[in-house]
């Protein structure tokens, strides 16, 4: 499996039908031409997609998630796993992560994991989620993307491997990187707001 991935990752499950709809998807973060197709569903699964059913995962020593295609399946919506286990592509401007502003995390839609912090997230104009830094470099990976006749950095969850995004370098300072991420692949969990801390806190 994983033909046209040159690096070693494990590969779950892409079908001949999740072949054919990514070969049809001409939308990508990096030029920002995907159709609006789907914006419902794309909503719908922004807030399904963190949604899991208790199961019995394995484990690695490394920390690392692996479940079955069918446990994915279970676990995920139907666009959720279709991004994040077949590494699709959601239309831009589907969900509301894109503009969001609030304070809180966003963790992966799969397995939990925190990902991104509303600290790092920035309005890039593309109508995906955007931000310039992971919150914890250790829990986001990177592989090389040659699919489609492009050459791109794929960006994954380091624990469950699912699809996230592509990252680019034409984000903005200080780390001039622009993580570009599909909003069904996210979960955000809200800061909890602190009671009697209204304006500046006295040292």
């Amino acid at each position: 499996g994983g033909w046209f991935r040159m690096k070693c990752m494990k590969y779950h499950g892409l079908s001949s039908a999740g072949m054919l709809a990514a070969l049809l998807c001409l939308c990508g973060c990096g030029d920002g031409q995907a159709g609006k197709t789907g914006e419902a569903a794309g909503e719908a699964s922004e807030e399904t997609a963190g949604e899991t059913t208790e199961e019995t995962t394995e484990e690695t020593t490394e920390g690392t998630m692996e479940l079955t295609e069918d446990q994915w399946r279970q676990r995920l919506s139907p666009e959720a796993f279709y991004v994040l286990r077949q590494k699709g592509t959601a239309p831009r401007y589907t969900g509301q992560y894109y503009s969001n502003k609030r304070p809180g995390s966003y963790v992966c839609g799969g397995c939990g994991t925190r990902l991104f912090s509303s600290q790092e997230k920035y309005d890039s104009g593309t109508g995906w989620p955007s931000f310039w830094a992971p919150a914890d470099e250790k829990s986001v990976a990177t592989a090389p993307d040659n699919s489609f006749f492009s050459r791109q950095t794929e960006v994954l969850c380091s624990k469950c491997d699912g699809h996230l995004g592509h990252v680019f370098d034409d984000g903005p300072a200080p780390s001039g990187l622009r993580y570009c991420i599909n909003a069904v692949s996210l979960k955000f969990v809200e800061a909890p707001v602190k009671e009697g801390k209204e304006g500046k806190s006295e040292p």
